[in-house]
């Protein structure tokens, strides 16, 4: 079967913010990103902790692309890597824009999966062990992230 640019594609990536986010900057950032990608059908989840970014994205393949691409050149995210890229048979988060979990709230050893940086990814070492600790960390965002009012 082959793939069309509306099929569903999940991205997980990592980044650094340009500078730290206070909680109002956060929060207007969240209320943006529900807009937009509400809009474009994107879903989602975002970690933010200590400058760092995670996000799971998902939806229609070409949506997708065009809004990673915005997110790249954003100049609020540093080091923008492409930890996990896979077409989808259905959505992890069909029913939020951009869930959000306040991971300063939880002591990052208390994560499953959590790492403060996934450069092994990157760099080839053990992909299936990197693999298997974004998969875990997604589960445990499914299991307890702040939905969307």
């Amino acid at each position: 079967m082959s793939r069309t640019p509306h099929d569903l594609l999940s991205i997980v990536y990592s980044s650094t913010s340009a500078h730290p986010f206070k909680d109002e900057e956060l929060n207007a950032l969240l209320a943006l990103s529900r807009e937009n990608n509400a809009r474009a059908r994107l879903t989602g989840m975002l970690l933010y902790r200590s400058g760092r970014f995670l996000q799971v994205i998902e939806g229609p393949a070409d949506s997708l692309r065009e809004r990673m691409s915005i997110i790249a050149a954003d100049p609020r995210h540093l080091d923008v890597h492409i930890l996990l890229q896979e077409t989808i048979d259905e959505r992890q988060f069909p029913d939020w824009t951009m869930a959000y979990e306040p991971a300063s709230d939880v002591a990052a050893e208390d994560i499953p999966g959590y790492r403060s940086t996934f450069s092994d990814i990157e760099a080839g070492d053990d992909p299936q062990e990197s693999l298997a600790a974004l998969r875990e960390l997604i589960r445990w965002f499914q299991d307890r992230t702040v939905r969307p009012r």
